[in-house]
């Protein structure tokens, strides 16, 4: 075997990181996306303020998350996350994915692109890969903002479950880690079928705009009784299951559906878009 071929293997996987190195640094260092990360962490801010500056006693009719921010700051980022989690973390996500392909398309460079070469298979998974990664991201952001606020107003210490018995500030911390993770990889479940919805246009707004209804009919759909068999099958019905990790013992059931209900999901879609993309005729 030649140098050149020995060579060749290393070539491509060094092409391969520096193509996702760059896919990163364009979604990360837009104006835009900047905007998008800086209103998440808005929330959490919002909220402590909101929470430290109300009288004792005056909140009231709440998720659990938000009577317990006075008790320990680790639940600011908690509450956060169940705010955020219907609308503005798939608003953010859906503007990533949905600017996947359908943004290179507009803007005329995905030819150019798929002439480097760059198999169409890896552009998929590299795009696909940035999306999950920028999920986690998203949701790591709305986290660490709100731990930072909430331990600056509220302090630490012991963290008091849902189910009543107490967990050390590490056990606590770790939990909150814990559904972070959980709730980025949901997000990257509706990341495949953003990844999808742009393959089928050349129009990044519509594409977004696509998912936010899709995600957005999902989460209806998931409070209407008549329709409960379908409710499993929702993209978004697991999403608020990381609260059982709040649980003494930890409820594993619902979360383990979430997962492998995401990891459907991505495959399905992320094939889904593989099909659509691998034969289309690319013009622009």
């Amino acid at each position: 075997m030649s140098a050149a071929e020995l060579a060749r293997p290393h070539r491509s996987r060094a092409v391969s990181t520096r193509f996702l190195r760059s896919e990163l640094r364009l979604i990360l260092g837009r104006r835009r996306n900047q905007a998008g990360l800086l209103v998440l962490a808005g929330v959490p801010v919002l909220i402590s303020v909101a929470v430290r500056l109300s009288r004792p006693g005056s909140g009231g009719g709440g998720p659990d998350f938000f009577s317990s921010i006075t008790d320990n700051g680790l639940f600011v980022a908690l509450a956060s996350l169940t705010l955020e989690i219907p609308l503005f973390l798939p608003l953010a996500v859906a503007a990533i994915s949905g600017d996947a392909v359908a943004g290179e398309a507009g803007l005329g460079t995905l030819r150019y692109l798929l002439t480097v070469p760059v198999q169409r298979r890896r552009l998929l998974g590299v795009k696909y890969l940035a999306i999950a990664i920028f999920a986690l991201v998203a949701a790591s952001t709305v986290t660490v903002t709100g731990i930072a606020m909430g331990l600056v107003l509220f302090g630490g210490g012991p963290m008091t479950l849902l189910s009543g018995t107490q967990v050390g500030f590490a056990g606590g911390l770790l939990r909150v880690l814990l559904a972070t993770v959980y709730l980025a990889v949901c997000l990257a479940s509706l990341g495949a079928v953003g990844l999808f919805i742009s393959t089928l246009t050349e129009q990044p707004i519509a594409a977004m705009i696509a998912l936010l209804v899709f995600s957005t009919a999902s989460f209806i759909l998931d409070t209407i009784p008549q329709v409960a068999w379908l409710h499993p099958f929702l993209v978004t019905h697991h999403w608020m299951a990381f609260g059982d990790l709040f649980r003494d013992p930890v409820a594993w059931s619902a979360i383990e559906s979430g997962l492998y209900l995401a990891a459907g999901y991505g495959l399905v879609f992320w094939l889904a878009a593989w099909a659509r993309f691998a034969g289309k005729d690319v013009t622009s």
